[in-house]
């Protein structure tokens, strides 16, 4: 029997940073997003995000990848955003997303980061956030 563990610190974005992603849509969002997750047999330890942005830590199974997974979240709830009409125009995510792997010792730090986006976020910016995950994982925007 196969055995893999691989956890990945998942985070995407509105299209353009819009903040449309307030606290009552952003609440919804997430539990239909646990439940969708439950169903695709994604196994999602931890999910919060702010008026932006969506954190998800995730553990990729044998068969899944980053992008896969991805794509079925994102994919799967702005359908569901759009179909329930939540917002007052088309919803869409950004293209991208940023991903890094997260060894066992770091899974629960990261899973209190993703609890106290809220707090987190009433002292930096996403776009400070961003700023400063380019520089810990040497990732740079190619214009």
């Amino acid at each position: 029997m196969s055995f893999v563990k691989i956890g990945v610190h998942l985070v995407f974005a509105t299209k353009n940073r819009e903040p449309l992603l307030n606290k009552e849509l952003r609440h919804n969002l997430v539990n239909h997003i646990i439940e969708n997750c439950k169903e695709k047999d994604i196994f999602l330890q931890a999910i919060n995000g702010y008026t932006e942005h969506i954190h998800c830590l995730i553990s990729l199974g044998k068969d899944q990848s980053i992008s896969k997974i991805s794509q079925l979240i994102k994919g799967e709830s702005s359908f569901w955003i759009n179909k329930h009409n939540l917002t007052s125009e088309k919803f869409m995510w950004q293209d991208d997303y940023f991903a890094v792997s997260i060894s066992e010792s770091q899974v629960e730090t990261v899973i209190q980061y993703i609890k106290n986006q809220e707090v987190h976020h009433s002292k930096k910016t996403f776009d400070e956030e961003v700023d400063e995950f380019m520089d810990k994982y040497g990732w740079q925007l190619i214009a």
